[in-house]
């Protein structure tokens, strides 16, 4: 492939095969460091060809109106790839939870990483009545995640990024407020300054007592029976606990800043230059941000409240320690799948 998109690289019409060979060839040059897997996503989304038709048709010719289609937008995302922006943010989208979220250059990449802290609350946190915060939400990932897989009545996310907040509420929207059984839904926006918006699901489930007979009306329409409940997910704008509402939340979330400044500047170019250091930066060694949640928090939660945040994989004994000066109790590291520190959980007292 060439190193500019105007060019075209092939002296007759290419195979599927030499169309991804040629792709992967760039990245390559470039420093990818899988240059034929990230070729082969951005073939599949360009030309809408799945894995299984490629490898039925991978040496025949591509059709050149399917070519003339597909060309264009191919090189241009080969060179952006190439220019080592995050495969990510070209497709728009990443997978987190088995949901699929959209994102650009204002929000962190979803990684599998942070599923470990949606998994533990998910599995200590079976509750659904419970009220839940994730501070600095970027994408909304764990907040959503929470909210549509634990179908928790009240979920609210925060974070200081407008730009990030606005990327979260598509997420809401597409996600939040399309599920399965939702009868009625509605989103608001209460302020402007601070920024926050309220949506709202009235989802419904068919309930039968023990004899059979339906417990509740039935769903407009269909002659099934439901049990209708409100399921609320709000976004607000704050700097960690600035624009504090005096809410009391059950349980606290949250992947904060937390590498050390200095170590930012040596990261890969994908995350140094096209993630937003806003969401990266922990400060001097990492750890500012644990400090503050760990004296905030505390006046957020209720009694009993739970914990949980995303740390580096060598900050649980730091983070620990930090916990262990302002009081929690229970306090526990929690091992990622593949058995690096990743999540430190704790309660508040209970009186």
């Amino acid at each position: 492939m060439s190193s500019t998109v105007t060019e075209y690289p092939f002296e007759t019409a290419p195979t599927w095969q030499e169309l991804l060979d040629a792709g992967a060839a760039r990245l390559s040059e470039a420093g990818v460091s899988e240059a034929g897997l990230d070729a082969w996503y951005l073939l599949s989304d360009s030309f809408s060809i799945d894995r299984v038709h490629f490898l039925m048709d991978r040496n025949r010719t591509v059709h050149p109106g399917t070519l003339e289609k597909g060309w264009a937008v191919f090189a241009e995302r080969i060179e952006r790839r190439a220019s080592r922006v995050p495969l990510q943010q070209i497709l728009g989208c990443q997978e987190f939870m088995g949901l699929s979220f959209q994102i650009n250059d204002q929000v962190l990449i979803p990684r599998q990483d942070t599923e470990t802290l949606v998994e533990e609350i998910l599995k200590d946190c079976q509750d659904r009545n419970i009220e839940i915060l994730d501070m600095c939400t970027g994408s909304g990932c764990i907040g959503l995640s929470l909210a549509v897989l634990g179908r928790y009545r009240s979920v609210s996310a925060a974070d200081i990024s407008e730009g990030a907040l606005k990327v979260a509420l598509k997420n809401a929207r597409s996600l939040f407020m399309i599920q399965k059984n939702v009868i009625r839904s509605q989103s608001k926006k209460v302020s402007e300054t601070p920024w926050r918006m309220e949506l709202s699901v009235w989802t419904g489930e068919e309930q039968k007592g023990c004899n059979g007979v339906s417990l509740l009306g039935n769903r407009p329409g269909t002659g099934h029976p439901l049990e209708v409940e409100e399921r609320r997910f709000t976004l607000f704008q704050s700097d960690l606990f600035s624009e504090d509402d005096g809410r009391l939340y059950d349980v606290i979330a949250s992947n904060p800043p937390y590498i050390p400044s200095a170590v930012v500047d040596d990261l890969e170019p994908e995350v140094r230059d096209h993630e937003p250091r806003l969401a990266l930066d922990g400060l001097e060694d990492g750890l500012h941000f644990y400090r503050q949640l760990a004296e905030e928090c505390r006046k957020h939660l209720r009694p009993g409240g739970r914990i949980y945040f995303e740390i580096g994989h060598d900050q649980g004994t730091a983070v620990t320690g930090i916990l262990e000066e302002k009081g929690y109790r229970n306090i526990q590291v929690i091992k990622d799948a593949p058995g690096l520190d990743r999540v430190v959980k704790a309660e508040t007292a209970k009186d």
